[in-house]
């Protein structure tokens, strides 16, 4: 009753956030999208889901998930009619922008609900396990989601998505039951100043810039420009490249459920988390690498270990949640998802600008435009794992 109704909701944001590297062709084609144009179109999601994350973290902690999931989710049902409406960019961008919004409460609100009925202890296994049934709906924004365009075109899908995120909203606001919420009486001012003792607080810094930076560069990938990429760099036509992207999927699915179950079972052990989280951002960005050098060698083995190991960033939401107190859950998790998402928002326009300023022919973006874009971000990853290397252990609560 409380973990599914959400993870409806959830399966539906991975999939609106992953859809647009499949339909990006045809999108550029009827609306005569230029990259920039197409990475600006696609962040809108990002943008909204990032401008949210603030008031969010104080509507969960002030009012609970339960309802402001469910009434966000409506906000999603209207954008994707908006965008299956669309005539012109104006209006995808904000059907788009609506989508984000309506969506920006599927992690937070699910992580505050795990918060209120379920042992701190268990926090890092349903948060995977949740992150996993995300997963899915990655999974299906790749070859499922290739079939249904071919059957029904892109705008058909977006009328069904509209219909499911209402059906959604209406299972959670109906299904998830009601618990009392810590900290309640709280003035709005209070809980709106505690953002300030979280981004006053070093550990909150160390622990979740690797995470934002890792998991925005896969989001800038995999919800957009891996497609492309797999088209103009490695040369696959579209049917493999919806075949290359379920892989990337899958081991996304398969690394949320190994790097939270096992993460849990190591801390027992006495094996903090922490170092989990290091090693398998670690991995995450020797395979984003490669990625970045154009390689096509062992690319399917490459795709799937950067997908399995790139998800270890979100062991930050069960390092970050006991440094604080129950009841700034919400806002611990926001804090952490607004420099997600903002940052998400502005790799995937920043390759798109990037691209534009390499010649295009034939259709094809230029192979050194995304080697580029790619080394770079592999740059500023490489430079905030560092600075989280010399952390040794869990900091204690504040």
């Amino acid at each position: 009753m409380v973990f599914c109704p959400f993870a409806a909701g959830y399966f539906l944001s991975f999939f609106f956030r992953n859809v647009n590297a499949i339909i990006s062709k045809d999108l550029a084609a009827e609306f005569s999208l230029t990259p920039a144009d197409l990475g600006f179109l696609t962040s809108m999601y990002l943008l909204a889901f990032a401008a949210f994350q603030l008031p969010l973290g104080v509507l969960l902690d002030r009012y609970g998930p339960r309802r402001v999931v469910a009434a966000l989710l409506c906000s999603a049902a209207a954008g994707a009619l908006v965008f299956a409406l669309a005539r012109e960019l104006a209006t995808l961008s904000i059907g788009r922008a609506f989508i984000g919004l309506g969506v920006s409460a599927g992690l937070m609100g699910a992580i505050k609900a795990f918060s209120l009925w379920f042992p701190l202890s268990r926090l890092a296994t349903l948060n995977g396990l949740y992150l996993a049934f995300g997963g899915l709906g990655s999974l299906a924004a790749t070859a499922p989601a290739e079939a249904v365009v071919e059957a029904l075109g892109w705008r058909g899908m977006f009328y069904i998505l509209s219909a499911m995120s209402l059906a959604a909203a209406v299972i959670v606001f109906f299904v998830v039951p009601e618990k009392p919420l810590p900290g309640q009486g709280a003035t709005l001012r209070a809980q709106i100043a505690g953002f300030g003792r979280i981004f006053s607080t070093l550990a909150f810094w160390r622990i979740a810039l690797p995470a934002v930076i890792g998991q925005g560069a896969y989001i800038a990938l995999q919800g957009l420009w891996l497609g492309p990429w797999l088209y103009d760099v490695a040369g696959r036509q579209r049917h493999e490249v919806a075949n290359y992207l379920l892989i990337t999927a899958l081991g996304y699915i398969a690394g949320s459920m190994f790097f939270g179950m096992v993460s849990d079972r190591l801390a027992r052990a006495g094996i903090s988390r922490l170092l989990v989280y290091k090693l398998g951002l670690g991995c995450s960005l020797a395979m984003l690498v490669p990625i970045a050098a154009g390689v096509h060698t062992g690319l399917g083995v490459i795709l799937a270990v950067y997908s399995f190991t790139g998800i270890s960033a979100a062991l930050a939401y069960a390092l970050l949640t006991p440094l604080f107190a129950p009841e700034m859950t919400g806002r611990v998790n926001t804090a952490t998802n607004v420099l997600l998402f903002a940052l998400s928002f502005t790799m995937q326009w920043a390759i798109g600008a990037v691209l534009k300023l390499y010649p295009i022919a034939e259709g094809r973006y230029a192979p050194a435009g995304y080697g580029a874009a790619f080394a770079v971000i592999a740059a500023i990853q490489l430079t905030a794992i560092l600075w989280l290397l010399p952390m040794r252990t869990q900091p204690p609560r504040l």
